[in-house]
């Protein structure tokens, strides 16, 4: 098969990602092999194409936001069909047994493993995937629409529960893509007044007709004191500045991966009060089980911009450069 490869990590636009022939992957004894319909652009997988995350597979196909069908899998399966339809997300594998796994919080296990990072992705016809980190979708939801749900739309509802905002609170989303503007969608429904501070004016314009009460420029202060603040823009320049628009006892989750340096925090106007700062740190199946629940029950939809597959260093550089609102899906062209 032909499939996307990080050659050598650096910027996507001087071809860091390269379209290369790969064998079809073989399932493990625990895997689905999966076909690719669809496969989600995130902005990690620009941090793995560009090197700002350590490289852990040399030559490692991106993409964690997949949708497909099985179309086979190891000796140790069972209730995964062929042609049944599934997801294959970020967190890929955990060990089941640290103490972080056995209380509940396997998104902090030390030998977590995951898709587009330690094993190939979706930035190709088939990937695979262990059957249990794999996901049923709901119904109504087609290819694309389901796609970006997979990452962006969990680790934005696992961010919305780590910022502990309070029924009907005033929250802050700082940027707007393809993670944020599902969160949004989520508070809204729950009954938050959602204030969306960002540079791109396209994403102010969707902010507003998703029902957000205002939509500034990341370096104004929002119209109202916040109780609950999300940072999906990977710049540490924007947490003080964050911090500042908290009302007091707030709490300001960071979303991202990565995240560039964090200037020095003036203690008096930034953190004191009781002001939290919480970082996200990927996702449990569990929240991915409540998450699409939660999106079916709401119609939570993503602003999706379509890409063939083989067009993916084009959709990675155009993330890069704040060419489209919501979120770029790749649909598979390649076999």
């Amino acid at each position: 098969m032909r499939a996307w490869s990080v050659v050598a990590p650096g910027p996507v636009e001087e071809g860091s990602l390269r379209l290369l022939g790969k064998p079809v992957p073989v399932p493990g004894d625990d895997e689905l092999l999966v076909h690719v319909r669809a496969c989600g652009v995130c902005r990690t997988d620009l941090h793995v194409a560009e090197g700002d995350l350590p490289v852990h597979r040399p030559g490692v196909t991106p993409g964690h936001e997949v949708v497909g069908v099985v179309a086979g899998f190891g000796a140790s399966v069972r209730g995964f069909p062929v042609g049944e339809r599934v997801g294959v997300a970020w967190l890929r594998r955990t060990d089941g047994s640290c103490v972080h796994c056995t209380r509940g919080a396997e998104n902090l296990c030390p030998a977590s493993q995951y898709t587009g990072w330690d094993a190939d992705g979706g930035y190709a016809p088939y990937t695979t995937v262990p059957a249990a980190f794999a996901h049923r979708l709901p119904g109504g939801l087609d290819d694309v629409a389901a796609a970006p749900l997979l990452c962006a739309g969990i680790i934005g509802y696992r961010a919305l529960r780590r910022a502990a905002l309070p029924p009907g609170g005033r929250l802050g989303l700082y940027g707007f893509g393809g993670s944020a503007h599902l969160c949004a969608q989520v508070a809204l429904a729950e009954g938050a007044r959602v204030h969306v501070l960002t540079r791109a004016a396209a994403a102010r314009r969707l902010a507003l007709e998703l029902g957000a009460t205002s939509a500034r420029d990341p370096n104004d202060l929002p119209p109202e004191p916040l109780d609950s603040a999300i940072l999906f823009a990977p710049v540490g320049d924007l947490v003080p500045v964050a911090l500042r628009a908290l009302d007091r006892g707030g709490v300001l989750a960071i979303a991202g991966i990565h995240l560039s340096d964090v200037p020095p925090l003036r203690y008096e106007s930034e953190l004191f009060y009781e002001k939290e700062l919480r970082s996200v740190t990927s996702n449990t199946r569990e929240d991915a089980r409540e998450f699409l629940a939660l999106a079916a029950r709401h119609g939570v939809r993503a602003t999706t911009h379509i890409y063939s597959l083989s067009e993916a260093a084009r959709a990675l550089t155009d993330l890069k450069a704040g060419r489209f609102d919501g979120a770029a899906v790749l649909v598979n062209d390649l076999a």
